[in-house]
């Protein structure tokens, strides 16, 4: 088989559930449940972090991002802009630059939230081109970051184009195909980042350029937003990776291009993570359980449903397998490739994820149907299966269990560099500007 096209799609702030194919309870997404129909759906997915940027290092790197001083930030904040140090250092291999030694043509439509240049930046890690924000979030229509600076760029330069951010991103992806497509067809396939920043707030459709003014104080849209207009922004996002579909199947090339699907982090404010609890910031199930989709008609067969336990990383060393790339020895991944059960959707293995968070010190460990949990000082252990809303905490019930899964998380903790004294968390609202989950 020739090598693959990739595309690895990024919703930014999905909840588990948002989605049809997920038990999303108003159809919103036709597009993602066809691709998840015709490909395969993971339901123990995760993401590396509950929040933006550091899950972005470990998609990037293919390791845990504890490894890097940038992703210790909760996120990258838009004051780090000129910061030498909060960001991916440019000599680090990357699933851009392992694939373009490859052959692969290499660009990152969309989000970055990796570090600003001069001394960061997609270009000079391994993507040959770029257009979107460097920072974490931004007006769908000024698309000015919350600091009120203009965050679009071309390259690195920064430009000015109308439109709404979405569909840009998405027209972007349709572009980028097109031109691609005769490479692809005489044996330089290309690699495409498409890292929407939709449904991450404000909350804004393509109907509401208007609230464009009333929000560039405040882009966390504090006062405003609505599950109706959430739902709505997942369309426009569906629709646009539909036109994405569409180019690839005039192209010839949808049939050899494997489609990933996944977001950086579980939901916020108006997300659907039933049965989940918790979100963005949590390392509760619905902080770090998001949806999975692969498609990839010349290997995957339609379908399949796995439950096996997987990360953010793991895409990352699938695809550096499918591209027929190597890591380099240096920089060993902790990912693990899923081409496996990408052949065969009832194929499993055992892989233990670990987590942790500055914010409200917390830990986590999934271990088989195990889950070790630490907040706010307080150890829970769950059986997920049985529970995964993680209300019957059965640590006095099994503390030999608890034990083990607790000694076993500090000696991978171990392993990582500690957590710097200055790293930041940056929460846009707190239970002033509403309740508690």
């Amino acid at each position: 088989m020739t090598k693959p096209n990739i595309i690895f799609i990024v919703a930014d702030d999905l909840g588990f559930a948002d989605l049809g194919c997920y038990g999303g309870r108003v159809p919103v997404s036709p597009v993602l449940d066809t691709l998840a129909a015709n490909g395969i759906r993971f339901t123990q997915g995760y993401a590396n972090s509950p929040v933006c940027s550091p899950t972005r290092f470990a998609l990037i790197t293919g390791r845990y991002q504890y490894r890097l001083r940038g992703a210790a930030e909760e996120p990258i904040n838009s004051k780090s802009r000129g910061s030498t140090t909060l960001g991916l250092p440019t000599d680090h291999p990357t699933l851009p630059s392992l694939l373009r030694a490859q052959g692969y043509r290499t660009a990152l439509i969309g989000k970055w939230h990796l570090g600003y240049p001069p001394a960061f930046g997609p270009l000079r890690s391994g993507y040959e081109e770029f257009f979107g924000p460097m920072s974490g979030g931004v007006d769908y229509f000024t698309h000015c970051a919350s600091s009120g600076d203009h965050d679009l760029w071309f390259g690195e330069e920064e430009k000015k184009e109308e439109g709404y951010l979405t569909d840009l991103l998405s027209r972007r992806a349709v572009d980028y195909v097109e031109r691609m497509a005769d490479g692809a067809r005489n044996g330089t396939p290309f690699f495409l980042s498409l890292h929407y920043t939709a449904p991450h707030w404000p909350w804004e459709t393509r109907d509401d350029e208007a609230l464009a003014q009333e929000v560039k104080s405040n882009l966390f849209h504090l006062h405003g937003g609505n599950i109706h207009t959430y739902r709505r922004m997942i369309e426009h996002m569906d629709e646009g990776i539909g036109w994405l579909v569409d180019a690839l199947r005039a192209q010839g090339q949808l049939d050899n291009t494997l489609i990933v699907f996944t977001s950086d982090n579980g939901g916020e404010r108006f997300s659907d993570n039933w049965p989940l609890v918790g979100g963005k910031m949590d390392l509760t199930e619905g902080g770090i359980r998001v949806p999975w989709i692969a498609h990839w008609p010349a290997a995957i067969a339609p379908g399949g449903l796995s439950e096996q336990h997987c990360m953010t990383m793991d895409w990352t060393a699938t695809m550096i397998e499918a591209g027929g790339a190597t890591a380099d020895p240096a920089y060993a991944l902790d990912g693990v490739s899923l081409m496996p059960v990408l052949r065969d959707a009832g194929h499993r293995f055992e892989r233990p994820l670990h987590w942790r968070m500055n914010h409200r010190g917390q830990r986590a460990l999934r271990e088989g149907d195990w889950k070790y949990l630490r907040v706010d000082g307080n150890d829970y252990l769950f059986n997920l299966p049985a529970d995964e809303r993680e209300r019957a905490n059965l640590g006095r019930h099994e503390p030999d269990r608890l034990a083990r899964m607790r000694d076993a998380w500090e000696a991978w903790n171990a392993s990582m560099p500690p957590i710097p004294d200055d790293a930041t968390i940056s929460l846009g609202y707190s239970a002033r500007d509403m309740p508690q989950r």
